[in-house]
């Protein structure tokens, strides 16, 4: 990692911290993105008292204008780009039947369309390089979750993004991986959106029991050193992905329902 350029999106916090902490303590350089000024200067300011050389923007996931200028900036500052880590994203908790509309749009353009322009934009510098393109992904993008539909359905979206363009890029030498951490302590089910776009607030999960982000982070960067194309995290997941693909459906359906209608104030209890 000594002197590569990683771009990490969604880095002030979470899976994203940590990336860019283990990346930048390999010899990385840099560079992450935040929606809110504080907290991404904060971090910023954390990794630098680290040692890490590192480059913090302003940006939207979901702006098409804030990714462009994202990359741009990024190779104006260092000149090239090694590895992209699509990392930002929002998730939902609701029942199809009771979300709004503007729910499943705002997380398909944050988690999706946002891994799509960051990739556009930076993929010429990543195939100069013969780099890296890494999505955290999630189990959710392997077997659709109950009362997270729109969260599954980009996750699945991008797992088909980088699945394709994976095969694209194996003439060019380009290195794409899709990362699935599995149920990972971090604030994303703080900030996910209840049915009307507010957000959650509060975990319904207990979080001291996941995988931490820092771990998380490590096995990525193991990942990327041994260009992997894919990395499913936990015993959960590992477990989830292996019984949805080998157990008949209505099985599946229903461990995962019974499953996830344990949380707390599950909106599933609704209708079990």
């Amino acid at each position: 990692m000594k002197n590569k350029v990683v771009v990490i999106t969604g880095g002030s916090s979470g899976i994203g911290k940590a990336c860019a902490e283990i990346f930048g303590l390999e010899g990385a350089k840099i560079v992450i993105t935040g929606r809110k000024e504080k907290p991404l200067q904060e971090t910023v300011k954390y990794l630098n008292d680290k040692g890490i050389d590192c480059l913090g923007i302003i940006a939207n996931s979901d702006s098409e204008a804030d990714n462009a200028n994202l990359i741009s900036d990024t190779v104006r500052n260092f000149g090239k780009i090694d590895i992209l880590i699509n990392n930002a994203g929002i998730s939902m908790r609701a029942l199809f039947e009771e979300c709004d509309l503007s729910v499943i749009r705002q997380v398909m353009e944050t988690n999706f369309f946002g891994a799509v322009y960051a990739t556009k934009f930076a993929l010429p510098h990543i195939i100069a390089t013969k780099g890296s393109i890494i999505g955290i992904s999630s189990i959710a993008g392997y077997r659709g979750l109950p009362a997270r539909c729109g969260y599954s359905a980009s996750k699945f979206a991008m797992n088909g993004f980088l699945e394709a363009l994976r095969t694209e890029m194996i003439p060019k030498g380009v290195h794409v991986l899709t990362a699935a951490p599995g149920f990972t302590a971090s604030n994303i089910r703080n900030t996910a959106l209840s049915k009307d776009g507010t957000s959650q607030g509060e975990s319904p999960r207990d979080e001291q029991k996941m995988m931490s982000a820092e771990e998380v982070a490590k096995h990525i960067l193991n990942a990327v050193k041994k260009r992997k194309p894919e990395l499913i995290l936990t015993g959960q997941g590992k477990l989830t992905v292996f019984l949805n693909k080998w157990l008949p459906k209505k099985i599946i359906d229903k461990l995962v329902f019974n499953s996830l209608a344990k949380e707390n104030d599950s909106p599933l209890k609704k209708v079990s």
